[in-house]
């Protein structure tokens, strides 16, 4: 019967809502009369039976005007009780006066009262409980499909997700689990709000698959403490977004997300330096080289926001470009023009038709080629894009008057074992040598990985726990440096706006993290377990498959110890050896010679040349290579 209720058309269901209004109006002025008089009345004729049986034809109208029909009665809440007893009043006094003013013999004045007072009690009771059977928190014969949650976090937020829960016929809250001593042993919605050591027992004894993090205010310490003390159990952790990205309004299930990576490897943002932000943007003419890319395109939104004159797009994928300049058209910044351009860094005369043609005052160069085994198996197009592109766009840069160049470089610069990083040493060399006696300044902003992007390991392992494992690492002692893109990009703007010339700036990136300790968070935090020697019936297997050409253990992000402190305490300004443009342009023409002629063994010995601290971690494994 109430699953037939429930597929009831929406204009169906306000009929069924009327008529059974119309009933109980009748019933409570029956009961009224049958509570005065002191035994159960039955009008017989006359006026008294039309004020009994016509009662409808008066609130029914005035019940439209107040709404009653609107409010969908699983989500009602106590504005709609509101208008509940403001409806029902105006009725009984109408029907009070109507029956008075017409003579009505037999209707005492306790009636009205009785009448009022009841018929607020049984319209509203009837909505309460059609609610409380409609939203899954009746008896529910069906128990199949139902996920069962424990929700971190008793305050606010976790209250209105476990309104939100109770309307789900999906979820079924078990219980609360709360740090606040205060809270302990209380009952919130009719759910126990318990300390966190019961979670092992409620996993065993009611079935609970998932944790819900309600408490959007956390920081970034707390979250990664609570979250670390999560990870063991073999449950899915989904968390509410933070403060600063609710919206106004009633939390919803779909608010819900799954523990971002990041929540556990991100830190609490430092807060960024308004001015030095909009230094070399705010109505200026700015360009982004790799606009398609994960950083270009993050830089991109960033920059948008500052509220450039004109934002020049630049990327030689025309999908990658289409997609960001459709995303960044769809935002609606007034008053900024972007230009979506075709083109790659490689050729000149492209870049010098566009710094001519369009005034460029500011470029984020982050056009590169950044996958190490891909550019291990394609030296020339590696030393290509990113050597001689970044020789290209600072040149053109100079020719042209642009006052600002920010680098976007790769802590695989330090002390390279591949040739990525070795072809983004050069690409430093270069601007700095360009910064000797020019007006254009020239700035490199060096950090580690960023979170999910196209080359980071994130990404890889969430598909590869989708699709069942097994989740691959490389070596068991391998680490890397992370941090998200949006804050990598954020002090990549900063740090441009502090450069003089020259000037070579690292991220504080924070502790290393190993790789095979991510992986493990990664399975837990989905819901799943490990699958090893000690524990052949779990979910996901972690297989190791040795290091690829080029790739070491360990990544850092300076070459020397001489460092100095900048506004900003995440970026540090590093003096690190260069070489003159003299010596460093017979390196760059005999790199061209060896491009030209694809000779492997040349490239290499004059990478070898320029960057003497290029150690390289195998053979030349270019595709094309003939030994």
């Amino acid at each position: 019967m109430l699953d037939i209720l429930i597929n009831l058309s929406r204009r169906n269901k306000k009929l069924v809502l009327l008529c059974v209004d119309s009933v109980l109006l009748v019933l409570v002025i029956l009961l009224s009369f049958s509570i005065r008089l002191g035994y159960f009345y039955l009008p017989e004729s006359g006026l008294i039976y039309w004020a009994v049986f016509g009662a409808p034809i008066i609130a029914v109208p005035i019940f439209v005007r107040f709404g009653l029909y609107r409010a969908v009665i699983r989500y009602i809440g106590f504005k709609a009780l509101w208008s509940i007893v403001q409806a029902v009043s105006l009725y009984a006094l109408l029907w009070s006066m109507i029956g008075l003013m017409a003579s009505v013999d037999g209707i005492p004045r306790s009636v009205i009262l009785i009448n009022w007072l009841l018929g607020i009690v049984i319209i509203a009771g009837s909505r309460m409980t059609a609610r409380w059977f409609l939203s899954g928190t009746g008896t529910r014969q069906n128990t199949a499909g139902i996920t069962n949650v424990v929700i971190y976090g008793a305050g606010s937020s976790g209250r209105q997700l476990s309104t939100a829960l109770r309307q789900s016929r999906e979820f079924k809250t078990a219980a609360f689990i709360d740090n606040d001593s205060e809270l302990l042993g209380q009952s919130i919605h009719g759910i126990n709000v318990v300390p966190r050591d019961d979670l092992e027992q409620l996993i065993k004894t009611k079935n609970v698959t998932e944790v819900l993090l309600a408490i959007p205010s956390l920081s970034r310490a707390q979250r990664n403490e609570i979250i670390h003390f999560l990870e063991p159990y073999q449950v899915l952790v989904r968390s509410l977004p933070s403060v600063a990205e609710l919206t106004q309004g009633k939390l919803r299930v779909a608010d819900l997300r799954e523990v971002s990576i990041k929540d556990l490897l991100g830190r609490d943002p430092v807060a960024a330096n308004s001015e030095l932000l909009g230094l070399n943007i705010t109505n200026k003419v700015v360009m982004v080289t790799g606009a398609g890319g994960s950083i270009g395109a993050e830089l991109c939104r960033q920059i948008l926001g500052l509220k450039p004159q004109v934002l020049v797009l630049l990327d030689q994928s025309e999908f990658a470009l289409y997609e960001i300049h459709k995303e960044l058209v769809d935002v609606g910044m007034p008053n900024v023009e972007i230009l979506p351009l075709l083109g790659s860094v490689t050729s000149r005369k492209r870049l010098s038709h566009i710094l001519q043609r369009l005034g460029v005052n500011t470029i984020y160069h982050a056009a590169a080629f950044k996958h190490v085994p891909m550019v291990e198996s394609n030296n020339a197009e590696g030393v290509s894009n990113n050597v001689f592109g970044t020789l290209n766009c600072a040149q053109v840069a100079i020719n042209h008057g642009v006052d600002t160049f920010v680098l976007v470089s790769t802590d695989k610069a330090v002390r390279p074992t591949n040739t990525m990083g070795a072809t983004k040493r050069v690409s430093e060399l270069v601007l700095q040598a360009l910064a000797v006696g020019h007006s254009t300044r020239f700035s490199m902003v060096r950090f580690g990985n960023v979170l999910d992007s196209s080359g980071s390991v994130v990404p890889l392992f969430r598909e590869q726990i989708k699709g069942g494992g097994p989740v691959t690492v490389t070596d068991p002692e391998i680490q890397r440096y992370f941090m998200s893109i949006p804050e990598a990009v954020e002090l990549v703007i900063q740090a441009g706006a502090m450069a003089k010339g020259g000037d070579v700036f690292v991220l504080d990136m924070g502790e290393p993290v190993r790789i095979l300790d991510l992986a493990k968070k990664m399975v837990r935090l989905s819901g799943l377990s490990l699958k090893d020697k000690l524990h052949p019936d779990g979910d996901i297997e972690i297989k190791f498959t040795g290091l690829r050409p080029g790739e070491k253990l360990y990544e850092e992000l300076l070459i020397g110890g001489n460092v100095s402190k900048t506004d900003n305490p995440m970026i540090l300004r590093a003096e690190e050896e260069m070489l003159a443009w003299d010596d460093l342009k017979l390196i760059l023409d005999g790199l061209q010679e060896a491009v030209d002629s694809g000779d492997q063994s040349k490239l290499r010995q004059l990478l070898i040349k320029a960057v003497p601290v290029f150690k390289p971690q195998c053979e030349i494994s270019d595709i094309l290579y003939d030994a």
